[in-house]
């Protein structure tokens, strides 16, 4: 386990502590602070609790059954009940760094004081992240609307002792005897507690989170493989001069070109095919790279104010305000974060098509320049990598599917009362998936690229310090090009893990200085 510890106050908290939480299993801890406004806004609560007048969510039934009052005896039952009820997902299990993400977002919504959740709920939450128990979470369960209530529901049934869990050993076990055995008593829920527990976005904001940092690196990565293409075909370098894009100033669009142009700093293969047979311009993959990565990078920023903004949020209904007024609201709804995460899927469906018609063009002996077919040792007895393309294509049809949004549709839910819903949850599934498309897409051209400057120098021509540094670093992680006295078979995975972990990035910035993120 990490040692790093997030503490947990009523402010919400960063991306990069959710990231600490559900990827480097940082300990979470309370503030003082939460502490107290966790036992204010109960005893808000407790209060309401004590009045004959219905109060919803504390006295009364949920959703479409908000109109039946319910007596002091059936309370406590009625927020098992919802919790139980709730419980309903199916599918795949949903990863582990989701869960834990799902998880510590609705202890920072329960630790803001608005949700009226006492403090030995938020702790129990806090000590089940600690001990690293991982509810089962199903694929399907979420519309994205009142919070993402089956993925919720069964973390919550955790918090109970009841349903299966994930130990940190990896195995699934009955959920009350994981918190036997690391010494956490079962919660027993009381008025409004079960309501608050279920009532987020938290899930579709973890993947959100989760899939920004993933794009921060294959955006840069993917500047890095569209330079050394660039390079590997003669392209020219001119097109990123930044006095060009000074003049359309999308700052996305000048930090993709600012860096291709460092790594490609000293390169004796750029504009070397003008002396002999000169080209007026390169094909668009090539000259418009840095307008269509920028874009994407835009989108990114975009996609990070949004995210901040609900990260800084407490979401649940129905609320405790500061006054001390109980208030229902909307703010459960998923549209703010259902957009960006569509948006997100549209930008790196593109950006996977514009890479793969650069890999192609490498591979193409009548637009390549002078690189043999498929970047093969020996045409014809064996097929380079026209193989590695195919797959490449087949995963950007995918990121072209993935890329129709969730957002637009909605399916009404809870008798009618529930009517206009955000498909949140469904857009940051799908989104995770054309992460991990990208990410192979981004490495097959890398994979292209490299074989194809190793081929440039054999040629007598200087690939720049940086793109060399790519390929000395792809090959001492072990990933070979293709060669007389090497395996045939692309090592596609080995370059997919390359890219995935940031080494690429880490590979030139020792050359080109800090890259734009």
């Amino acid at each position: 386990m990490d040692m790093h510890t997030v503490v947990v106050g009523t402010s919400g908290t960063t991306a990069q502590d959710v990231i600490a939480v559900a990827r480097g299993n940082a300990r979470v801890e309370l503030s003082a602070a939460a502490v107290s406004a966790l036992a204010a806004a109960r005893e808000v609560i407790d209060a309401l609790a004590a009045k004959p007048e219905p109060v919803y969510g504390v006295s009364t039934g949920f959703g479409a059954l908000a109109s039946r009052h319910i007596s002091p005896e059936l309370r406590a039952q009625l927020q098992r009940n919802i919790v139980r009820s709730h419980a309903a997902g199916m599918g795949p299990r949903v990863e582990r760094e989701v869960v834990r993400a799902l998880m510590f977002l609705r202890l920072k919504t329960v630790a803001s004081g608005h949700t009226g959740v006492r403090p030995e709920i938020a702790q129990t939450m806090a000590d089940v992240l600690n001990a690293g128990i991982t509810p089962v979470v199903h694929e399907y369960g979420s519309l994205g609307c009142s919070g993402d209530l089956a993925p919720l529901s069964h973390c919550a049934l955790t918090l109970m002792g009841e349903g299966d869990a994930e130990g940190p050993d990896g195995t699934v076990r009955p959920a009350g005897e994981l918190l036997a055995a690391h010494g956490i008593t079962p919660v027993e829920l009381r008025e409004k507690e079960g309501l608050a527990l279920l009532n987020g976005t938290d899930g579709m904001l973890g993947m959100l989170v989760m899939a920004i940092a993933d794009l921060e690196n294959l955006y840069t990565s993917a500047d890095i493989t569209a330079a050394l293409s660039l390079e590997a075909l003669l392209g020219t370098d001119k097109v990123l001069a930044p006095e060009l894009h000074a003049i359309r100033p999308h700052p996305g669009q000048g930090a993709s070109a600012d860096n291709m142009l460092r790594v490609l700093a000293g390169s004796g293969l750029t504009g070397h095919h003008q002396d002999d047979a000169p080209r007026v311009q390169d094909a668009y993959s090539v000259r418009c790279a840095p307008q269509v990565t920028g874009a994407g990078r835009d989108t990114l920023t975009h996609a990070r104010l949004v995210a901040d903004r609900e990260l800084a949020s407490a979401v649940d209904n129905p609320v405790v305000l500061s006054d001390g007024r109980v208030e229902s609201n909307g703010n459960f709804h998923g549209a703010p974060v259902a957009y960006v995460l569509d948006f997100l899927a549209i930008v790196a469906a593109d950006l996977g098509s514009i890479t793969e018609r650069r890999t192609d063009r490498l591979l193409d002996k009548n637009r390549s320049h002078g690189l043999p077919p498929f970047l093969a040792d020996d045409a014809g007895v064996d097929s380079g990598l026209m193989i590695a393309q195919y797959t490449q294509a087949a995963l950007v049809s995918e990121m072209k599917r993935l890329a129709v949004p969730a957002s637009a549709d909605s399916i009404p839910s809870s008798a009618m009362q529930e009517d206009h819903v955000s498909m949140g949850w469904s857009a940051a599934r799908k989104l995770r998936t054309a992460v991990d498309n990208l990410a192979r897409i981004v490495a097959v051209e890398l994979y292209a690229a490299t074989r194809a400057i190793e081929l440039r120098a054999a040629q007598g021509l200087t690939p720049a310090p940086a793109s060399l540094a790519a390929v000395e670093a792809l090959r001492a992680a072990g990933v070979e090009g293709p060669g007389p006295d090497r395996f045939l078979s692309p090592d596609l995975a080995a370059a997919d893990a390359f890219v995935r972990a940031g080494k690429l990035v880490e590979a030139v910035e020792p050359v080109t200085g800090p890259l734009a993120r």
